[in-house]
């Protein structure tokens, strides 16, 4: 049986990105492997265009929400259908082409040893394509900061390129996810770690995006300040619930 495969793009003003991003995916001729986008109601359009393509593609999906209700609720979403619809390998990645589709099946073979597969930027040094200086810092220093507090043994907390077994999901409870942008990065990543799952980075070269809006913004970073101590107090009490057991 040939294992299904699911690759979820959020989306918010992605109209000049995202037709060629799920060309460059579903070229990959990976079998089973679709592509799902959820889309925030993106004024651009966005939305529309990918209706467009899933109609003369069955391998595309379409989630479209009434307003911009963040990245960490758009790949919950994604979740819950790759959990409802027998997937068995899901696949995070951003549209604006800062992850290359050809690290796919690069990661997704690694997938078959280990449960989490990191696209990471920082494994083999700083692989950071036309970054401002003082992002590429704020990351470092994110990643450094999660590191030193929570001990989750991963050079790039933060990266949003990821491949999931399907067994990392249904394990852990999307309800109480209620984190964002980097922090959703680092809570996914944390508790699937927490839990015993095998994780490995893939090194990835990061390309800044050439075309659209960044969706960073500095109340994303103030969230991932304090949601790493959330998480140290979260492993506590799940240490405890367990050792009652």
């Amino acid at each position: 049986m040939i294992e299904k495969i699911l690759v979820i793009i959020p989306t918010y003003n992605e109209i000049e990105n995202i037709s060629e991003i799920i060309d460059e995916v579903i070229g990959l001729n990976i079998p089973n492997l679709s592509v799902l986008v959820v889309d925030d109601n993106s004024p651009d359009g966005t939305g529309k265009l990918v209706s467009e393509i899933a109609k003369k593609d069955h391998r595309v999906k379409l989630k479209e929400r009434k307003g911009k209700l963040g990245l960490g609720t758009a790949y919950i979403e994604g979740f819950k259908l790759a959990l409802a619809e027998g997937f068995d390998y899901v696949f995070e990645m951003d549209a604006d082409h800062s992850h290359n589709p050809e690290e796919i099946p690069h990661m997704l073979e690694k997938a078959k040893s280990f449960d989490l597969v990191i696209g990471s930027r920082y494994q083999t040094g700083v692989n950071v394509i036309n970054w401002p200086f003082s992002r590429l810092l704020m990351s470092l220093f994110a990643n450094w900061y999660t590191r030193f507090i929570t001990r989750l043994p991963v050079r790039d907390c933060t990266s949003g390129f990821k491949c999931f077994r399907i067994k990392v999901l249904q394990n852990i409870k999307m309800d109480k996810i209620s984190s964002d942008g980097y922090t959703f990065q680092i809570e996914m990543t944390y508790k699937a770690w927490i839990r015993g799952f095998k994780i490995t980075e893939h090194p990835i070269i990061f390309y800044d995006r050439k075309k659209g809006v960044s969706k960073m913004s500095i109340k994303i970073v103030q969230e991932a300040v304090w949601i790493v101590w959330r998480l140290r107090i979260w492993t506590i009490v799940y240490k405890v619930k367990k050792w009652l057991r």
